[in-house]
This record gives C-alpha cells, sequence and structure tokens, in this order.
C-alpha cells in the first residue's frame, strides 16, 4: 500500500504545483500576448495593400497567436477552479487542439519567413516569385490546413466526469502509447526539421555577410532585417520549443501510472507555459523586423494623438 499512498502524495503535489504556477502564467501570457499582437495586427492591417510577403507571414503568425491567447483566461480558470471544467466538452476539446495548432503554426511561419528572408537577401531578383505577395498568402494557407488537419485528433479528448468534478487538460492513461507516436513525429516533423532549417538559414546569412561587402544602404537593410528575423526565430525556438519537446518526449518516455509529481513532471509543466509564451516573443520579431512597422506603428499613435505630432523628440518623451 506504500507506494500508492506515496503516488497519491506526489500527485497532490503536482496538482497543487500547476493550481499555482498556471493561472498567474497564463493571464500574464493573455494581457501581454493580448496587447501585443492585437496593436500589431491592427498595425499590419492598417497598410495591408502595401504588405510585403514578411508581413504576410507576420500577420499569420500573429492571428495564430491572437487566437490562441484567447482560450487561455478559460484555462486559468480551470485551475483556480480546482481543475474542474465546468464549459462543456466542445471547449475542452478545443483547448489542448488549439494550443498545438498555435506551436506548429508558430514553427512553421517563423521559419518560413526566415527561409523567405534568406532567399530575398541572397537572390532576390532570381526568386522574386517566390517572395511574392500572392505566394505567401497561398503558402500560409497551406500551413494552416497542414496543422490543424493534423493536430485534428486532439479534438477526439474532451472533458470526463471524475468523482464530483469535470477534468479538462489532463494526460489520458489509456492512450499513452498513442501519444508516443504522436509525439515523435510531431518532434521531427513539427520541431526538429525546421530547427534545422532554421539553423542552417543563420549561418548561411552569416557567411554571406562575412563574404561579401555590400555598399548600397537598401541591401545592409535587407541583410539586417534578415539577420534579425532569423535570431528572433532561433531565440524563440531555444526559450519557448526547444525546452517542451526535451522535457514532453522524456516525460512520455519515463512515464509511470504508479508515480508522479517529481521533478520532471513540474519541468514539463514550466516548459508547456514558455511554449505559450510564444506569442510575446513574436510582437519584437515585428517590430525590429516588420517592414516600416516602426513607421507605420508610429503613425497609428500620431493619429490617435496629432498633437505628439508637433513636438520635438528630447522635448516629448
Amino acid at each position: 500500500m506504500e507506494p500508492n499512498n506515496s503516488s497519491s502524495r506526489n500527485c497532490m503535489i503536482q496538482e497543487s504545483f500547476k493550481k499555482e504556477f498556471y493561472p498567474v502564467t497564463y493571464l500574464v501570457i493573455f494581457v501581454w500576448g493580448a496587447l501585443g499582437n492585437g496593436l500589431s495586427i491592427y498595425v499590419f492591417l492598417q497598410t495591408y495593400k502595401k504588405s510585403t510577403s514578411a508581413n504576410v507571414f507576420m500577420l499569420n503568425l500573429a492571428m495564430s497567436d491572437l487566437l490562441f491567447i484567447s482560450t487561455l483566461p478559460f484555462r486559468a480558470h480551470y485551475y483556480l477552479n480546482n481543475s474542474n471544467w465546468i464549459f462543456g466538452d466542445v471547449p475542452c476539446r478545443i483547448m489542448s487542439y488549439s494550443l498545438y495548432v498555435n506551436m506548429y503554426t508558430s514553427i512553421y511561419f517563423l521559419t518560413v519567413l526566415s527561409v523567405v528572408r534568406f532567399l530575398a537577401t541572397v537572390h532576390p531578383f532570381r526568386l522574386l516569385h517566390v517572395t511574392s505577395f500572392r505566394s505567401a498568402w497561398i503558402l500560409c494557407g497551406i500551413i494552416w490546413i497542414f496543422t490543424m488537419a493534423s493536430a485534428a485528433v486532439l479534438l477526439m479528448h474532451g472533458s470526463e466526469p471524475k468523482n464530483s468534478i469535470t477534468t479538462c487538460l489532463e494526460l489520458d492513461i489509456r492512450k499513452v502509447g498513442k501519444l508516443k507516436v504522436m509525439n515523435h513525429i510531431a518532434l521531427v516533423v513539427g520541431f526538429l526539421l525546421p530547427f534545422f532549417t532554421l539553423s542552417i538559414c543563420y549561418l548561411l546569412v552569416i557567411r554571406v555577410l562575412l563574404k561579401v561587402e555590400i555598399p548600397e544602404s537598401t541591401l545592409r537593410a535587407s541583410h539586417r532585417k534578415a539577420l534579425i528575423t532569423i535570431i528572433i526565430a532561433l531565440i524563440t525556438f531555444l526559450l519557448c520549443f526547444l525546452p517542451y519537446h526535451t522535457l514532453r518526449t522524456l516525460h512520455l518516455i519515463t512515464w509511470n501510472k504508479d508515480s508522479c509529481g517529481n521533478g520532471l513532471h513540474k519541468a514539463v509543466v514550466i516548459t508547456l507555459a514558455l511554449a505559450a509564451a510564444n506569442s510575446c516573443v513574436n510582437p519584437f520579431l515585428y517590430y525590429f523586423a516588420g517592414e516600416n512597422f516602426k513607421d507605420k506603428l508610429k503613425a497609428v499613435f500620431i493619429k490617435d494623438h496629432p498633437q505628439k505630432a508637433k513636438c520635438s523628440f528630447p522635448i516629448c518623451l
């Protein structure tokens, strides 16, 4: 009986940690992500007719983030309500689905954006069709369809009554074997291949910058934006996606129904929050690497506060 009692205590510790950690984290991500991505979408739409392919990918990335962020208050409420889901079966199915759709659309949008920026920098005239506005929307559509279809299996698992509560967002112990197979596929196709592609782009851009002298200011700006895009994308991968995919894999491989609440399980909880926080990093990408994003953002605030347009920078802080 002792192993079972120990397991029960460990599980209670794990649940307590989730109830303390998830609500605060999700609400912080919600506030910052909603402000950053909501404003970014507004800025992108203000100049939609003059958008470039890079901004098309950024707009789709921001929309993916905003759709996912809208689910976070429901997740926070679930843990604040002692892991009792009150919003019905269909919304429960959407919770896990939205998380993984956002994660892998973000990964693919960041990767494709970096590749397009790299191609436009190295071969700006020979690959105009690849970086065109129309091609960007077609590629975004393919990414949305592929990711949503691939994650559709998650819609099969909904809420479940357990004692006097209704659970959601919990690991189904009856499907651990299936989850392991899905994890391996997602690990290779959804993370390792994009991460490898992104790393190659970074190395090639560095090689170009070290090898070629670029006198024209416009080309210098092009190379700088390509480098910034790839660096921010790599930071997002290393900070948000790599820890989660690594520990999720270890968690499933070493998972034992007789024990829970150990350090690995707590680490998975933290890395899942980091994966969700990718939506807070992306607005920095738009600001530092978006096409004329800074100017568009300033124009929005000047339009809302025209008196600031008449002030000089040192005076109007």
